[in-house]
């Protein structure tokens, strides 16, 4: 038969149990936009925060070497390099930034010491280039590493880049002297001397940082404590008064911060280890 559709008992009993599901009812959708702001005053998106790379790449184990500086051994003490040139002065801009007179002084002391190392440098390269420049019948390129060395920098205030641009300066003089000398422009003691003299510019900038002490002290605290004010110029020396009173301050300097002083406590009850492992820079031990 066509046109019908045979169920059988059991089937059309539990078509009459199975129950109904609900009809969902949707949702009215608001279109008065008689409270929404008006669109140029609708608050945009917010923009993410800023990130960046830096790399140093040097071509000379010289310059490599001033980038980690030297282990202590039994013979030699150690020396430091510009890792060890950035973490300490990591402590002195956060010192800094909390007020502290004698980190703003270390400032000055860094930023000085790492231009005159720098205007060094910058002189022995013109009188190399000044030399180079002036050979007839012949042209010759500065030398170039077959595998540079390449290393990120990620540093938390901006002198720890100037150490390392002062190192890659550093390893273009270096380059130079020792492609003068392979021609024959240049004997071998005078282009050794030279890179043992600018290194020593280099080292002496990076220990700068190692005569700072964390105290955690600011301005204030030094006019009102006559203990802290005494040992701070016991192990730093006697502050200018132009540096104390912020007439003088470094070319690039931290924004300012109050000193927490569960903080304070904490940084100045802290060792710190590298004092005692690392040594100025003097003419007898920076000898490779």
């Amino acid at each position: 038969m066509q046109g019908l559709l045979l169920v059988s008992p059991s089937q059309a009993w539990r078509d009459r149990c199975q129950l109904k599901q609900p009809e969902t009812i949707p949702e009215p959708v608001n279109t008065d936009q008689s409270h929404a702001p008006p669109a140029d005053q609708q608050e945009a998106p917010r923009v993410g925060a800023l990130r960046g790379q830096a790399w140093l790449t040097v071509q000379t184990r010289h310059a490599q070497q001033l980038i980690h500086g030297r282990q202590a051994t039994p013979e030699k003490p150690a020396i430091i390099g510009l890792v060890g040139f950035a973490d300490r002065l990591r402590l002195i801009w956060q010192a800094a930034r909390h007020d502290d007179p004698y980190a703003d002084w270390w400032l000055i002391k860094v930023h000085e010491a790492l231009d005159q190392a720098r205007h060094t440098i910058a002189e022995e390269q013109a009188a190399v280039d000044e030399r180079m420049a002036g050979m007839t019948g012949i042209e010759v390129t500065v030398a170039k590493s077959l595998r540079p060395y390449r290393v990120p920098l990620q540093f938390a205030n901006p002198y720890a880049y100037r150490g390392a641009q002062l190192i890659g300066e550093y390893d273009t003089l270096v380059r130079t002297l020792l492609s003068g000398y392979h021609v024959g422009l240049l004997d071998r003691e005078s282009s050794q001397k030279v890179i043992h003299l600018a290194a020593r510019k280099v080292r002496g900038a990076f220990a700068v940082p190692l005569g700072f002490r964390m105290l955690g002290i600011d301005r204030a605290s030094l006019q009102q404590d006559s203990d802290k004010k005494a040992q701070a110029r016991q192990l730093m020396g006697d502050l200018p008064l132009e540096v104390l009173n912020g007439e003088q301050r470094a070319p690039l300097v931290p924004h300012k911060a109050p000193f927490p002083n569960h903080v304070a406590r904490a940084v100045v009850n802290k060792p710190l280890k590298s004092a005692s492992t690392l040594s100025p820079v003097t003419d007898e031990n920076t000898n490779d």
